[in-house]
């Protein structure tokens, strides 16, 4: 039956005469599977859902269409497989299969690609804001007025590095915690990071011959970020850093390739040998531990409001489940890990008019839940007007293309052909230099040795969004670049190499030159990336409110937070941060609630 089951699925899915008349006369996946097998082989007995996660659901569809790994093998194209994720942990089919409606591609909140998938319908996404969840007063007053769903010591609010880090921390410090995430997937825009995590004076670098310092950290990340950060948890990410790198290691990851990022002045950015990209890794190695560890996990699921007792200290936390609805979790502590807001365009536009209609690198969730439901529990914000667009951005697919492809070697160049700027200078600079060319876009630029550096060029490579050619001037009809300006470009920047200083832009690093085997363009563009505010919290990765005094019991780690990177954050320091602060969170909230 399975096998049956699939082959209709399949045949469905990619196109084959005859079991494709049956689908079309459906209009949904719940019509087509009527026509083949009864309600219970989807649904439970009593026809309820089993929860937010779904998971007796899409525990159905695996029995019969197989894991993702196993239907990606099934369905392979030239380019674009969505099955072929770079989403870690185990992605629920609902994500995008819908039932009794039209279904929807999860990857078109990110990406601009052609699936062909059954009974689709155009993405589209309208999210309630916490200030409109407020409207719902009868259902959370009725929630409020039950007793508490669950009991717990912690609760995370977000499923990223910062939310898995402080929930696996947590539990080891001996508290019991729960884990909710309001999208139907985890990783939050931690799975999307591909450059490194930085971290000074590891073993890794040691091994490597890598001379580096914590204090020249320090002054990296304060310079980088104009001076403005706030220097007390400056060095907790700096004296943190290593230790962080060898907690997770520790768990299972790989990270010991180490590269240089925009900003620093040594390799630091540590990532997965060969240089595959290091967010999805880092989730994966966390998200096997929180289930090796049975932390209740829910996706689906968004907190709503803190909740707290008569003398202002934190009790619990309100929560919506997408088909459960609201109910409330009584709690010591709560952990707001919930990421920026460089989703939410209107709120981007009125800190920064300049970034108005700017597409984003982020993941559909990164609107600013958590800064609105911090912002109500009284939490004092710092340094929200400062925004970062992240260079790189590919034109085609909405691809960010990590900085590490610069790092190791690649150059960019604008539709004259020319270099115009130090390609690794900070990510602010490089923005602004790139939006200043033709066409508000330039290329990346580089050859089979930048590609052999680096397993993620691959990925981009397989999406099909890297054109390539024999010669540069091939490459340059290709993408209507001037190819006898680039030759004379690439021998120039090779001359530099060989020479061992940039003299035309002061690039600091110069890898390798550009004379292997085929060449590869990228067109790049802007994009909103990082938002530097947020909460203000302190040492303790405790929230602060406005008289700078802890609100007992309530923690925030990772992007939602600001004060760590001050104007501009540098690549690299985003991993260090979520780790760190999330690591410190955790072990802080267990440790507050057992006094509690």
């Amino acid at each position: 039956m399975k096998k049956l089951k699939s082959a209709i699925y399949l045949a469905t899915l990619l196109g084959t005469a005859g079991l494709v008349a049956n689908a079309t006369a459906a209009d949904n996946l719940a019509d087509f599977h009527a026509e083949n097998q009864e309600c219970d082989s989807c649904h439970t007995a009593d026809g309820e859902l089993s929860n937010d996660n779904l998971s007796y659901e899409n525990a159905q569809c695996v029995s019969c269409h197989g894991s993702m790994a196993e239907v990606a093998e099934d369905t392979k194209h030239e380019h674009y497989n969505a099955h072929d994720s770079h989403f870690p942990g185990d992605v629920a089919c609902t994500s995008c299969h819908s039932a009794h409606e039209k279904s929807m591609v999860y990857c078109d909140s990110c990406h601009s690609f052609d699936f062909d998938m059954p009974y689709v319908g155009k993405w589209e996404r309208h999210e309630p804001s916490i200030a409109e969840l407020a409207k719902d007063k009868s259902e959370r007053e009725a929630a409020l007025a039950a007793a508490p769903r669950d009991t717990v010591d912690v609760v995370v609010v977000g499923s990223g590095g910062a939310g898995f880090s402080a929930s696996v921390a947590a539990h080891d410090k001996g508290a019991s915690v729960i884990l909710i995430e309001k999208e139907p997937v985890i990783g939050g825009n931690a799975k999307l990071a591909a450059g490194g995590m930085n971290a000074a004076w590891t073993d890794q670098q040691k091994a490597k011959g890598i001379e580096d310092s914590v204090d020249s950290m320090r002054k990296d990340t304060m310079k980088g970020g104009r001076e403005l950060n706030d220097s007390t948890l400056v060095d907790v990410l700096v004296t943190h850093s290593k230790g962080s790198v060898d907690w997770m290691t520790a768990m299972g990851a790989d990270l010991n390739d180490v590269g240089r990022m925009g900003g620093a002045s040594a390799n630091r950015s540590h990532r997965p040998t060969g240089g595959a990209g290091v967010g999805a890794h880092v989730i994966q190695v966390l998200y096997d531990n929180a289930v090796k560890r049975d932390i209740d996990m829910r996706m689906n699921t968004r907190g709503i409001e803190i909740l707290k007792d008569d003398s202002g200290k934190v009790k619990g936390l309100l929560v919506k489940g997408m088909y459960k609805g609201y109910y409330w979790i009584k709690a010591d502590a709560v952990i707001l890990a919930t990421g920026g807001f460089a989703k939410n365009n209107d709120r981007v536009s009125k800190l920064d008019p300049k970034l108005k209609g700017f597409i984003s690198t982020n993941q559909p969730g990164a609107t600013g839940d958590g800064i609105d439901v911090a912002a109500n529990a009284g939490a004092a914000m710092q340094d929200l007007q400062y925004i970062q667009a992240h260079p790189t951005l590919s034109v085609k697919g909405g691809v960010m293309v990590t900085e590490a492809v610069r790092g190791n070697g690649a150059i960019l160049v604008n539709r004259e052909g020319k270099r115009f700027v130090n390609e690794i200078t900070t990510r602010d600079k490089a923005s602004a230099a790139i939006l200043e060319q033709t066409g508000k876009s330039a290329y990346l630029i580089f050859d089979d040795s930048v590609r052999k550096s680096l397993k993620k060029i691959d990925k981009y490579i397989g999406l099909g969004v890297v054109p390539t050619a024999d010669t540069l001037v091939n490459l340059g009809k290709l993408e209507n670049i001037d190819g006898k300006a680039l030759t004379e470009t690439v021998a120039r920047y090779n001359t530099l190499v060989t020479s061992g200083k940039d003299t035309d832009f002061g690039r600091p690093n110069l890898p390798r030159a550009l004379n292997e085997g085929n060449y590869y363009a990228i067109e790049v563009t802007p994009g909103v990336h990082h938002t530097m505010g947020g909460v203000k919290i302190d040492s303790k990765a405790e929230i602060m409110n406005a008289k700078q005094q802890v609100i007992p019991g309530l923690y925030g780690a990772g992007e939602v937070t600001g004060g760590v990177h001050g104007a501009n954050r540098l690549g690299g320091n985003a991993i260090s941060d979520i780790i760190t602060f999330g690591r410190v969170a955790g072990e802080e909230a267990a440790t507050y609630s057992k006094k509690n």
